[in-house]
C-alpha cells in the first residue's frame, strides 16, 4: 500500500509546472500550483479507506473526463466546424481538466465525509 501512497504524492510534482506561469506571460500554469496538496500523501498513513476513496475519485475522475473528452470534440467538429485536430485538441484539453477538477473535489468530499463520520463516532 506505501508504493501507492507515494504514486499519489508523486502528483504533486505536477506543481512545478506553476513556475512556467511566474516566469513567463502564461498565466494559465499558475493552476498547476494546486498539486501542491498533493504531497501530502507522503506523510499520510494508509489504509483501506484512504485506498478506497482514491480509487473511486480517480474511476468517477477518468470517466468524466473521458465523457467531457468525446463531447467537446463532437461540438467543435461537428457544431463549430473544426479541423479534426482542433476538435481533438479542445476535447483533450477539457477532458482533462474536467478530470482534474473531479479527483480534487471528489478526495475533498470522501475525505470531509469520513473525518465527519469519525468525529460523531459514539465509540
Amino acid at each position: 500500500m506505501k508504493s501507492r501512497s507515494i504514486l499519489h504524492g508523486l502528483m504533486g510534482l505536477l506543481s512545478l509546472l506553476g513556475f512556467i506561469g511566474i516566469f513567463t506571460d502564461e498565466r494559465a500554469f499558475l493552476a498547476f500550483f494546486a498539486f501542491v496538496v498533493d504531497f501530502e500523501y507522503f506523510f499520510i498513513k494508509t489504509d483501506e479507506m484512504l485506498e478506497e476513496y482514491l480509487d473511486k475519485s480517480a474511476s468517477l475522475a477518468f470517466y468524466c473526463g473521458m465523457i467531457v473528452t468525446a463531447v467537446v470534440t463532437l461540438i467543435y467538429f461537428f457544431v463549430n466546424s473544426y479541423d479534426g485536430h482542433s476538435a481533438l485538441l479542445y476535447g483533450i484539453v477539457s477532458g482533462w481538466a474536467v478530470s482534474v477538477a473531479v479527483h480534487g473535489l471528489s478526495i475533498g468530499y470522501y475525505t470531509f465525509k469520513e473525518g465527519w463520520i469519525l468525529g460523531h463516532d459514539k465509540e
